[in-house]
């Protein structure tokens, strides 16, 4: 047997997308701290001070108690700051309230996903192409349920109307709906009104909507006046009827992906499932660092936050937008959320053409992107392989620093440049 070749016990685990490029990346000599390298890849936002938002925490103090496990479903005194926290942004004046019974947190947005998965009966589970590549995996790992694919099309900018939603629950016989919103790659964001309708449709025929809101506070298009941030919660009837699961944390909206705090909000009898699942897959999450995240949640830290996030980002965005227009990348849809642009580089000279070629082109230039191929989450590969439906695509990410963005806007378009001369 090789060095290099598996355990026989062992099988063959495939990495998410950002795994594979900064794996390849650092094949190439890449590292998070080497100034040189610029990753639109990366699927965290920037971790630094931004003008305007609350100072950032850089040491936190433990506890006596802070040395023993956590409860599996999290501090009880965090439970209570997430559950006020939604009261307070999408339930004010509703007679139907969250607890911290409705509450359970987790170490990580993985982890929190992974225990819904493994409280889910035997079902049939709808999800949406593309989307976040980790849900590949999730959805194969799992046996009880079924995972059933629903393409959007990019020539409808990825719509998916309440319409559309009841006719696949009836037609496919959808026990839930797995999405994250705004979508990870597109930046379609299913909001107001018509977020509202899904939420109806989901009551109305019994069908659990798990939806990771993980992107909730980097929202492009939101009503003046309002913060812009959204959410399912704000159309539940009852938090404990309402088959209504969400997953969030303080990974992209409070921007400390390394805290590893995350929680799931839903029913008490689901967040009880989904604890149970807790104790035996991951035994709970970091005690203090689930203290420091308490004051995160009061209202000041998270309006300033929240609007700091909003312009910064904003700014970027649309400095991404245009740079990649310049180069001939072109976007189906202009991003309502997130930040990342979706980008079709097909009219782009070979071999930019084609999403992992483009990836490798890039690395020359010490640049990280996503091919699309990796959010055609396919579980089990049990789609024929005759090549994915985004082999077109990348995703491009504009969570790193301006600077960061502009040099890489540069190498790129030096790059383009250089393929159509050679063409």
């Amino acid at each position: 047997m090789s060095d290099d070749s598996p355990m026989s016990a062992f099988r063959q685990v495939p990495r998410t997308g950002v795994i594979f490029v900064t794996t390849e990346a650092t094949r190439l000599g890449f590292s998070p701290k080497d100034p040189d390298w610029c990753n639109l890849g990366q699927g965290q936002p920037e971790t630094g001070e931004l003008p305007g938002a609350p100072q950032r925490i850089h040491q936190i103090a433990i506890d006596v108690d802070d040395q023993e496990y956590a409860p599996v479903p999290g501090l009880m005194e965090l439970r209570v700051a997430i559950a006020a926290l939604y009261n307070r942004l999408y339930r004010q004046g509703k007679k139907s309230q969250y607890g911290p019974d409705n509450v359970s947190v987790s170490g990580g947005g993985r982890a929190a996903l992974t225990r819904a998965a493994a409280a889910l009966g035997h079902i049939n589970l709808g999800h949406f192409l593309p989307d976040y590549t980790a849900y590949e995996e999730l959805l194969d790992i799992f046996k009880a349920f079924t995972p059933i694919p629903i393409l959007l099309e990019g020539e409808r900018g990825y719509a998916f109307s309440p319409e559309d939603l009841r006719k696949e629950i009836l037609g496919r016989g959808l026990s839930a709906l797995l999405l994250s919103n705004p979508c990870n790659p597109t930046g379609k964001a299913v909001q107001g009104e018509e977020l509202e309708k899904w939420v109806a449709a989901s009551r109305e025929l019994d069908c659990a909507l798990l939806v990771d809101e993980f992107y909730s506070h980097y929202l492009w298009s939101t009503p003046p006046g309002r913060l812009p941030v959204e959410s399912a919660a704000r159309y539940v009837e009852d938090v404990n009827r309402d088959p209504i699961v969400i997953f969030d944390g303080l990974t992209k909206n409070w921007r400390y992906p390394g805290w590893r705090v995350t929680w799931t909000v839903g029913p008490k009898q689901v967040i009880d499932a989904v604890a149970s699942a807790g104790s035996f897959l991951d035994g709970g999450g970091n005690k203090p660092a689930q203290r420091a995240a308490i004051p995160l949640l009061e209202e000041a830290h998270v309006v300033a936050e929240t609007n700091a996030i909003h312009r910064v980002f904003r700014e970027k965005r649309d400095r991404l937008l245009a740079g990649l227009m310049k180069l001939g990348v072109r976007a189906d849809r202009v991003p309502d959320g997130t930040f990342y642009v979706w980008g079709n580089v097909g009219h782009l000279p070979p071999p930019l053409n084609d999403g992992m070629g483009f990836f490798r082109e890039a690395l020359k230039k010490k640049v990280i992107v996503v091919p699309g191929e990796f959010f055609d989450v396919n579980p089990g590969k049990r789609r024929a392989a005759r090549g994915s439906r985004f082999r077109q695509y990348v995703r491009f990410s504009f969570g790193p620093s301006m600077q960061s963005l502009q040099a890489a806007l540069e190498r790129l378009e030096a790059m383009v440049a250089g393929a159509m001369k050679a063409g």
